[in-house]
């Protein structure tokens, strides 16, 4: 009974913050012009190579040719290519691929140097600021936009310091009036 007691203690201090994680459903990283990747395909070196995404979000790869990526999961893309050489190319082929080198995402505004800077898992709005050498004595911390790269780029959102930054995304800060 004294077990039960303290799980159920235990769920209610926990619960609160799986909901809020809950609410904030991840997401699979999407590929956008300009990522790097290294594609290894287990035993066959020729095959095996570190690519950049074209500025319409292709890669040129050899028996495949070029492969619209764009928009795909690395998953999503490894399968692709892994069907592509098991059709008549390899029996049964091995293939992973990983990041290198994210896209840049841009910022700015109201820093002391704006301009694209590396993104990194895990970026916020205040780490990209301290990327960018700080606010400027004008920056305003709350009138702080994001315009994301993509299918909803359209319009500038309002974000926070501790908002996520995302590969591809333009943030501006804005200025204070007083």
């Amino acid at each position: 009974m004294l077990n039960v007691v303290r799980m159920s203690v235990l769920l209610s201090l926990l619960l609160p913050s799986l909901l809020q994680a809950a609410d904030k459903p991840l997401r699979e990283y999407l590929l956008g012009p300009g990522d790097l990747l290294s594609i290894h395909v287990f035993e066959e070196e020729e095959l095996s190579l570190e690519l950049r995404l074209s500025d319409r979000g292709t890669i040129a790869y050899p028996f495949l040719g070029e492969i619209e990526t764009q928009g795909l999961g690395l998953a999503e893309l490894s399968g692709l290519i892994k069907r592509g050489l098991a059709d008549g190319y390899l029996v049964n082929p091995i293939v992973s691929i990983t990041i290198v080198e994210y896209r840049q995402f841009y910022i700015n505004g109201e820093v002391e140097k704006p301009g694209g800077y590396a993104y990194l898992p895990g970026l916020t709005v205040q780490k990209a600021v301290a990327l960018a050498g700080g606010f400027t004595e004008r920056a305003s911390k709350e009138k702080i936009t994001v315009v994301h790269d993509g299918a909803e780029a359209s319009t500038p959102r309002q974000l926070g310091l501790s908002s996520a930054v995302r590969p591809g995304d333009v943030v501006t800060i804005e200025e204070s009036f007083f």
